[in-house]
Protein backbone atom coordinates (compact mmCIF):
# COMPACT_ATOMS: atom_id res chain seq x y z
CA UNK A 1 0.00 0.00 0.00
CA UNK A 2 1.14 3.50 -0.58
CA UNK A 3 0.37 5.96 1.53
CA UNK A 4 0.31 10.17 1.60
CA UNK A 5 -0.61 12.72 3.95
CA UNK A 6 -2.53 15.97 2.15
CA UNK A 7 -2.62 19.28 3.81
CA UNK A 8 -6.05 20.74 2.39
CA UNK A 9 -5.40 24.11 1.16
CA UNK A 10 -7.94 26.95 1.83
CA UNK A 11 -8.23 27.54 -1.85
CA UNK A 12 -9.45 24.00 -2.03
CA UNK A 13 -12.83 24.59 -0.12
CA UNK A 14 -16.03 25.51 -1.57
CA UNK A 15 -18.81 27.76 -0.32
CA UNK A 16 -20.13 25.23 2.26
CA UNK A 17 -16.79 25.24 3.59
CA UNK A 18 -15.50 21.75 3.12
CA UNK A 19 -13.18 20.35 0.53
CA UNK A 20 -14.72 20.67 -3.23
CA UNK A 21 -15.35 17.32 -4.97
CA UNK A 22 -13.31 18.13 -7.82
CA UNK A 23 -9.89 18.04 -5.28
CA UNK A 24 -10.16 14.54 -4.39
CA UNK A 25 -9.46 12.98 -7.92
CA UNK A 26 -6.43 15.13 -8.16
CA UNK A 27 -5.58 13.55 -4.24
CA UNK A 28 -5.78 10.37 -5.61
CA UNK A 29 -3.73 11.34 -8.89
CA UNK A 30 -1.00 12.37 -6.63
CA UNK A 31 -1.41 8.73 -4.74
CA UNK A 32 -0.67 6.95 -7.84
CA UNK A 33 2.72 8.39 -8.09
CA UNK A 34 4.51 5.72 -6.61
CA UNK A 35 2.82 3.37 -9.40
CA UNK A 36 3.75 5.62 -12.01
CA UNK A 37 7.16 5.18 -11.05
CA UNK A 38 6.95 1.58 -10.96
CA UNK A 39 5.35 1.73 -14.21
CA UNK A 40 8.05 3.91 -15.97
CA UNK A 41 10.58 4.90 -13.61
CA UNK A 42 12.13 7.88 -15.88
CA UNK A 43 8.39 9.73 -15.34
CA UNK A 44 10.11 10.87 -19.30
CA UNK A 45 6.41 11.90 -20.62
CA UNK A 46 7.79 11.49 -23.96
CA UNK A 47 7.50 7.56 -23.83
CA UNK A 48 4.79 7.60 -20.91
CA UNK A 49 3.44 3.98 -21.42
CA UNK A 50 0.21 4.76 -19.53
CA UNK A 51 -3.42 6.03 -20.34
CA UNK A 52 -6.56 6.44 -17.94
CA UNK A 53 -9.27 4.36 -18.95
CA UNK A 54 -11.70 5.14 -15.85
CA UNK A 55 -12.01 7.06 -12.24
CA UNK A 56 -15.02 7.02 -9.77
CA UNK A 57 -14.86 8.80 -6.37
CA UNK A 58 -17.81 8.07 -3.34
CA UNK A 59 -18.03 11.10 -1.03
CA UNK A 60 -18.42 9.05 2.03
CA UNK A 61 -18.45 11.94 4.92
CA UNK A 62 -17.35 15.48 4.09
CA UNK A 63 -13.70 17.01 4.22
CA UNK A 64 -12.72 19.71 5.99
CA UNK A 65 -9.85 22.57 5.40
CA UNK A 66 -7.37 22.58 8.59
CA UNK A 67 -6.45 18.84 8.67
CA UNK A 68 -4.24 16.84 6.78
CA UNK A 69 -5.86 13.88 4.68
CA UNK A 70 -4.53 10.50 4.21
CA UNK A 71 -4.79 8.72 0.90
CA UNK A 72 -3.87 5.21 1.04
CA UNK A 73 -3.73 3.11 -2.33
CA UNK A 74 -3.43 -0.01 -3.69
CA UNK A 75 -3.34 -1.76 -6.84
CA UNK A 76 -6.66 -4.55 -6.43
CA UNK A 77 -6.13 -6.16 -9.94
CA UNK A 78 -3.18 -6.33 -12.18
CA UNK A 79 -4.60 -7.69 -15.68
CA UNK A 80 -2.85 -8.44 -18.77
CA UNK A 81 -2.45 -4.63 -19.53
CA UNK A 82 -4.51 -2.98 -17.09
CA UNK A 83 -4.35 -1.98 -13.70
CA UNK A 84 -7.00 -1.26 -11.08
CA UNK A 85 -6.44 0.78 -8.20
CA UNK A 86 -8.34 1.43 -5.20
CA UNK A 87 -7.84 4.40 -3.21
CA UNK A 88 -8.92 5.86 0.42
CA UNK A 89 -8.94 8.99 1.95
CA UNK A 90 -9.11 9.31 6.20
CA UNK A 91 -9.30 12.55 8.13
CA UNK A 92 -9.53 12.41 11.76
CA UNK A 93 -9.17 8.53 11.23
CA UNK A 94 -12.35 8.73 9.59
CA UNK A 95 -12.83 7.48 6.29
CA UNK A 96 -14.36 10.11 3.98
CA UNK A 97 -13.93 9.34 0.68
CA UNK A 98 -12.86 6.18 -1.68
CA UNK A 99 -11.83 5.92 -5.42
CA UNK A 100 -11.24 3.48 -8.34
CA UNK A 101 -8.87 4.45 -10.98
CA UNK A 102 -8.29 2.20 -14.11
CA UNK A 103 -5.19 2.65 -16.02
CA UNK A 104 -4.24 0.87 -19.34
CA UNK A 105 -0.72 0.04 -20.46
CA UNK A 106 -0.44 1.57 -23.63
CA UNK A 107 0.99 1.44 -27.10
CA UNK A 108 0.40 5.10 -28.19
CA UNK A 109 2.47 4.05 -32.00
CA UNK A 110 -0.05 1.53 -32.22
CA UNK A 111 -2.65 3.20 -30.50
CA UNK A 112 -4.03 0.23 -28.69
CA UNK A 113 -3.36 -1.32 -25.07
CA UNK A 114 -0.24 -3.48 -24.40
CA UNK A 115 0.81 -6.47 -22.62
CA UNK A 116 2.22 -5.10 -19.29
CA UNK A 117 5.94 -6.64 -19.00
CA UNK A 118 7.24 -9.15 -16.55
CA UNK A 119 9.53 -6.20 -15.21
CA UNK A 120 6.63 -3.75 -14.61
CA UNK A 121 4.95 -6.39 -12.94
CA UNK A 122 7.66 -7.23 -10.40
CA UNK A 123 8.08 -3.45 -9.47
CA UNK A 124 4.25 -3.50 -8.95
CA UNK A 125 4.21 -6.52 -6.73
CA UNK A 126 4.82 -4.45 -3.73
CA UNK A 127 1.87 -2.33 -4.16
CA UNK A 128 -0.53 -4.93 -4.44
CA UNK A 129 -3.52 -5.55 -2.11
CA UNK A 130 -2.97 -8.53 0.45
CA UNK A 131 -5.87 -10.99 -0.18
Amino acid sequence: MLSLTVSPRFAETDALGHINNTVIPVWFEQGRHGIFEAVHPSLNVDDWPLILAKISVEFVAQIYFGEDVEIRTVIDKLGNSSIIVNHEAWQSEKLVATGEAVMVYFDYQANKAATIPSEVRERLAPIMKIR
